[in-house]
């Protein structure tokens, strides 16, 4: 596990892809996760700050193509994070694509078990949209469930919006939302689309982490899974998420 995340590791600074690392070490999701947190673990003792987390495989669509029944996650760090409105250097990155989300900010802990939907919404501070940038350290996307948990949960960069809005002045699971590239409509998605409604899947990272001993510290970033697909983007394009009653959320890739 150590040789595997050494690897990873090196492909993230180095930006040189490697091949799939699960079909050739019959790696296992629990494997995955050990690795994941042994970079985890290295980028603390380095200096970075865990701010957060995403949870992806947030959709029946996807989960059916991993050929799983629950999520995944991974970790947020500080030197992730972007404003929005700003700019992210495509040559910091691999092959990055974006997802829009609807992200979670905590005013208090988490701890599952038994944690609800209704506990999430309680719990947060605010919601504002968001855009993931997601990125892959394994050669050409050529993913599966092991390698993208391995790999981070595939988790690059996030864009938060600015403005924040009450978890609880709109039903989530019904909102809307728009993605511009370029100016012009890619794709278009509910709150819905993760899991039934964005809360569940915060839910559901609250009461996986208990069975690692741990919970969702408030002040937490959490960006519980994309609204739509995901959407490529290279240097010259600039992307916006519109997300009715919350706000917007853009960048531009350099």
């Amino acid at each position: 596990m150590k040789e595997i995340a050494a690897r990873l590791e090196r492909a993230e600074r180095d930006r040189v892809a490697v091949d799939p690392q699960a079909a050739s070490s019959a790696m296992t999701a629990a494997d995955a996760y050990r690795i994941q947190m042994l970079n985890v673990d290295r980028r603390v003792a380095s200096g970075r700050k865990i701010v957060g987390r995403k949870v992806g495989l947030t959709s029946i669509a996807m989960q059916k193509m991993f050929g799983v029944n629950e999520p995944d996650f991974g970790h947020l760090f500080d030197n992730m994070m972007l404003a929005s409105g700003g700019e992210c250097r495509v040559d910091s990155l691999m092959l990055p694509r974006v997802e829009p989300e609807i992200a979670f900010v905590l005013a208090r802990e988490l701890r599952g078990p038994s944690v609800t939907r209704e506990d999430v919404l309680a719990a947060a501070e605010y919601v504002t949209p968001a855009l993931e940038i997601i990125d892959t350290r394994i050669r050409d996307w050529k993913i599966t469930l092991a390698d993208t948990i391995a790999d981070n949960a595939s988790s690059a960069r996030v864009v938060l919006g600015a403005e924040k809005s009450s978890p609880t002045a709109y039903d989530l699971a019904k909102v809307s939302m728009t993605l511009e590239k370029n100016g012009a409509a890619v794709e278009s998605g509910v709150g819905a689309a993760v899991l039934g409604h964005p809360a569940e899947p915060v839910a559901w990272l609250a009461n996986k982490l208990a069975e690692f001993g741990q919970a969702l510290a408030a002040g937490s970033i959490i960006i519980p899974g994309a609204l739509c697909r995901a959407v490529d983007v290279a240097a010259g394009n600039s992307i916006v998420a519109r997300v009715d009653h919350l706000g917007t959320v853009s960048i531009r890739f350099v």
